[in-house]
């Protein structure tokens, strides 16, 4: 159970933290997110993603190496962007998971978060959002499956955070996308990957109303109903209807 400081008190003058996955969160389902910022119930756990964890440590290092020298990732060149990684002192608190970019919206008095894979700059001085993605698969790589949607989602909060921090922030964001590629013979203790890079038109003007929405929702004093298509609400819904086989006879 969470400590209640980390709750969402309607009648608190505190700023609530809200971070990018938990806004997301709310869109997938106000009544989990709800039960989890307002009272405390957790979903169940997930397993740590640790090797798309290592992905990500491991690009960070090769794109910084780059920033260092002030030189484009030749992933970079190879795709003909004009960009190169951007350098910035707080780019390490950015990164950084439960600090990330903050922005105090005083609209609704949530203190919004968000931690980014990394930020390029173009040569007309604007910033682009990148986020690095790991899959394994054989079809193509692309950003049209329904739950990419999240993704995008993602992107679009981290330009809207930049951009309220001051920053120019470019329409177009980057996915580093990797793939482990299954056609070799063996392991042979290393795993291989293809890296392509897809660009993406961010719309960051759904973010106000529905920063607006969510603190409508918490501030209830009952739960709002299920998203229409949450898995856990579902089985839950399941569960309480269920009755033991053969119940009532003799």
């Amino acid at each position: 159970m969470p400590k209640k400081s980390s709750l969402f008190d309607p009648a608190s003058a505190e700023p609530f933290r809200l971070s990018r996955s938990r806004i997301d969160k709310f869109i997938e389902c106000p009544r989990c997110f709800y039960l989890e910022m307002r009272l405390g119930v957790k979903p169940p756990g997930s397993l740590p993603f640790t090797l798309n964890n290592a992905v990500d440590h491991l690009l960070k290092k090769e794109f910084d190496a780059y920033r260092a020298k002030g030189q484009p990732h030749p992933l970079m060149t190879k795709y003909s962007l004009s960009a190169k990684p951007y350098q910035h002192k707080d780019l390490d608190k950015w990164r950084q998971n439960f600090v990330g970019i903050q922005h105090h919206h005083k609209g609704t008095n949530f203190l919004i978060t968000g931690a980014v894979d990394d930020v390029w700059e173009n040569s007309d001085g604007r910033l682009h959002i990148v986020d690095y993605k790991a899959t394994s698969k054989a079809d193509a790589l692309n950003l049209d499956s329904d739950w990419q949607a999240g993704w995008k989602r993602q992107m679009e909060v981290y330009q809207w955070l930049f951009r309220q921090n001051g920053f120019k922030v470019a329409e177009t964001g980057y996915f580093v996308y990797c793939n482990g590629r299954k056609d070799r013979e063996g392991l042979n203790g290393r795993l291989d990957f293809e890296l392509e890079i897809f660009p993406y038109d961010g719309d960051a003007g759904w973010v106000e109303t529905r920063l607006k929405e969510a603190r409508e929702c918490l501030s209830a004093e009952t739960p709002p109903g299920s998203g229409a298509e949450c898995e856990l609400c579902a089985y839950a819904s399941a569960v309480q209807t269920l009755k033991p086989a053969g119940k009532g006879k003799k």
